[in-house]
């Protein structure tokens, strides 16, 4: 039920669509009003949602609900809301998207009002993976978000955009063609058992756990592989990643930012909310298998991001390490670990969507990201420097900020876990030192030591936007560190009550 007696959510999830519409009208080589137009619905939208939060209610489960019937006669509804879970998610999509927009100014030189148009539609798909409540709802919003991401790769992109961008698309839609299956097979099997047909996502958890709608051995984790293999690709963990470097290296710098902040982070929310909450015995069943290929993930990402030259390639393959530990806590099937993995998506979204603009900032005055071409940076770009330093140490997890607090929440609740255990807290750390040692050397490489090179002599520091941008990463990367309560106050009770039908699951197969 809406406590305000206003559709908020829905504005927050249309307004950048609306903002979409009007560049439409915006002549295409007028780009100063295209820039301030796109920018202007992406700070609605973010004031939109900030109430989402101050208004949040504090043990309370899902919020902000609108609902409104859509093809009532097969159980189709308009449904939105959110939870602890989804809070958070919102509120990072909302406050990366205007800053992404910002980093366009420089970086986009053709057809920018095609590119706003893609950016702002792209962030209402993602909100609407976040909030629907509704399966098919759910499936249309993430099955859409492959449309605008593919397009921003394949039309703004480097060299090889075109391959990258196809590939990209064929991997998340291969995923997602099994996801749609067991979507139907829910529904039938859901119908079969009541004799009510429904896509209502709380109504098919209900009868699950009631067993109104019983699923053998069998079935139960057919399905609950059929949507694990799309988020597992969307995340990605390995060995489902090898569109993600790819798409990442060739994509322009404002889609990389919002590939790694956002658009990966679907996969982790889907894992939470479909995997665990609906399959909870399968999950329970396949936690050690994926914990193993989690393991992996961090291990393999870590030790290629070191072997790589190329500064936006080390980062993408960053991302495969980083969420290798997000998929990690969320399949330790306890509060500890399903909270860590909420909080590091978030942590990943703000420091490594930083690293890219900090790659790319340095990409639009040397036209190469090749590490050998660097050194003593610092020295020439000294507020860079600095900026660029504290967001790699948020990456690699220094205590006082936000990457910290994340990956010690995982461990914990990784070394806690009965499904998992300690074992894979070893191969974790040791995931944590590797990070440790590719994303210093990087810095090292590129910052410090003699200027060398002419053309680097002659650089620029960043400019009072540029500046502000990362400035505005850095503010709740810090106050994350320092107080990271504020974050896991709103999810706890949401993140308790799928933690303790887990438990119950796993208890009752000791």
């Amino acid at each position: 039920m809406n406590q305000l007696g206003f559709p908020l959510l829905s504005l927050v999830l249309w307004l950048p669509t609306l903002g979409a519409l009007a560049l439409l009208l915006v002549p295409r080589e007028n780009v100063g009003a295209q820039r301030i137009l796109a920018l202007l619905f992406a700070l609605a939208a973010l004031a939109a949602s900030l109430p989402l939060y101050f208004l949040f209610e504090l043990g309370k489960g899902f919020q902000f609900a609108d609902a409104l019937p859509w093809v009532p006669s097969w159980g189709i509804g308009y449904g939105v809301s959110i939870d602890g879970v989804s809070l958070w998610l919102v509120l990072l999509t909302t406050f990366l998207t205007p800053i992404t927009l910002i980093s366009t100014w420089d970086s986009v030189h053709k057809d920018f009002r095609s590119f706003q148009i893609l950016m702002l539609l792209l962030e209402t798909g993602m909100i609407g993976v976040f909030v629907a409540q509704d399966l098919f709802l759910f499936y249309i919003f993430w099955e859409f978000t492959l449309i605008p991401m593919a397009l921003l790769i394949g039309i703004w992109g480097s060299a090889n955009r075109v391959r990258a961008a196809v590939k990209f698309f064929l991997y998340t839609f291969a995923g997602s063609v099994f996801m749609l299956l067991g979507i139907i097979a829910l529904y039938l099997l859901n119908r079969q058992a009541t004799g009510t047909g429904t896509f209502d996502i709380a109504t098919l958890q209900q009868n699950l756990a009631s067993g109104a709608l019983k699923l053998d051995t069998t079935a139960g984790r057919l399905l609950f592989a059929s949507f694990f293999l799309a988020f597992a690709i969307k995340v990605p963990l390995w060995p489902f990643h090898t569109w993600l470097p790819l798409a990442h290296t060739e994509a322009p710098t404002a889609g990389s930012v919002i590939l790694a902040g956002v658009l990966l982070k679907l996969g982790g929310y889907g894992l939470i909310r479909f995997n665990l909450q609906l399959f909870p015995e399968a999950a329970r069943w396949a936690a050690p298998a994926i914990g193993v290929l989690a393991v992996i993930g961090i291990l393999y990402g870590a030790m290629v991001s070191f072997a790589q030259t190329d500064m936006k390639k080390l980062v993408a393959y960053s991302s495969v390490s980083h969420l290798g530990f997000v998929v990690l806590g969320i399949f330790a099937l306890n509060q500890q670990g399903i909270a860590g993995a909420l909080l590091q998506m978030v942590n990943h979204g703000l420091s490594t969507g930083a690293l890219f603009l900090v790659v790319g900032y340095i990409y639009e005055r040397r036209h190469t990201r090749e590490m050998s071409a660097f050194g003593g940076l610092w020295k020439v770009m000294p507020v860079y420097g600095g900026l660029a330093l504290a967001m790699v140490m948020s990456s690699v997890g220094l205590p006082g900020l936000n990457g910290f607090v994340g990956e010690y929440t995982i461990m914990q609740g990784t070394y806690l876990s009965e499904a998992l255990g300690g074992g894979f807290v070893a191969f974790a750390v040791i995931g944590v030192i590797f990070a440790a040692t590719y994303l210093l050397r990087m810095f090292r490489l590129t910052f410090m030591g003699d200027v060398t090179t002419p053309e680097n002599a002659e650089l620029r520091d960043i400019s009072p936007r540029e500046t502000a941008l990362l400035v505005l990463l850095l503010v709740p990367i810090v106050v994350i560190g320092v107080y990271p309560n504020l974050l896991f106050a709103p999810m706890q009770p949401s993140i308790e009550g799928i933690a303790q039908t887990l438990s119950a699951v796993v208890a009752s197969v000791r």
